[in-house]
């Protein structure tokens, strides 16, 4: 499993920082970036998806394929 932040749907909530802050951060832009996908377990980063209210965080399968949202 892997995941990557759509920018354009970003709009800055955090909730995902709230979840995983080993995962997320802001950056200067507002904009939510993967710091280490590798620091928490797969729950935690299907949490920090499905609670991003613009869907902007997208989880993929090890080949790629999207899976959600």
């Amino acid at each position: 499993m892997r995941i990557r932040v759509d920018r354009d749907k970003c709009t800055g909530v955090a909730n995902c920082v709230a979840i995983a802050p080993t995962v997320f951060e802001l950056d200067d832009e507002n904009k939510a970036v993967i710091l280490d996908e590798t620091s928490v377990d797969e729950d935690t980063l299907w949490r920090s998806a499905k609670n991003c209210p613009k869907d902007a965080i997208i989880v993929e399968d090890d080949k790629g394929k999207q899976i959600y949202p």
